[in-house]
């Protein structure tokens, strides 16, 4: 990547149910064999997770429950890259088209100063290229962010659109 030697760190104690975690897991490890990138596995905690996100569950994606789970997991990131020594730290947050990457900028110099890389992996086509590569290697796709709380709110907006599809069905 841009001249830059690239490890992964999987920390995502949001995620949410433990099949969901061990499924994107389990992507990791293809990407690791495909392109031969070093992986390092955090800590799954999602007791840590939910006592720092609980009091933000109203709030919808996007919102300030987002930043905190941005900030518990850059700072994890960030102690990583300082304890192996790295140069600079990132995160592929930035890739869809549901996060705003200026919060997640925001976030990632708080956390890191200097040390966070600020790159927006949707930028020239990056979200495209994403999406290229997973239909190439049959990599599996989720369609919501990983936590509970947006979990719940993929099921409403997906109950929603079924009443809605059967209400035209009818007509």
């Amino acid at each position: 990547m841009e001249g830059f030697y690239v490890e992964g760190f999987f920390f995502n104690p949001n995620i949410h149910p433990m099949g969901e975690y061990n499924r994107r897991l389990k992507e990791m490890d293809k990407i690791r064999d495909i392109f031969g990138i070093k992986i390092i596995e955090g800590r799954y905690s999602p007791r840590e997770w939910f006592n720092l996100c609980r009091i933000y569950s109203q709030e919808k994606e996007g919102g300030l429950r987002c930043k905190v789970c941005y900030k518990m997991r850059l700072e994890q990131t960030y102690k990583v890259c300082k304890e192996l020594g790295y140069d600079f730290f990132t995160t592929t947050l930035t890739v869809s088209p549901h996060k705003r990457s200026r919060d997640i900028f925001e976030v990632g110099y708080e956390v890191g100063g200097s040390y966070f890389l600020e790159k927006d992996f949707k930028k020239k086509g990056g979200f495209m290229r994403a999406c290229e590569l997973s239909r190439k290697y049959g990599f599996y796709h989720q369609d919501y962010c990983g936590c509970v709380y947006s979990l719940l709110e993929r099921r409403k907006r997906g109950n929603k659109l079924m009443r809605m599809s059967s209400r035209i069905r009818e007509v």
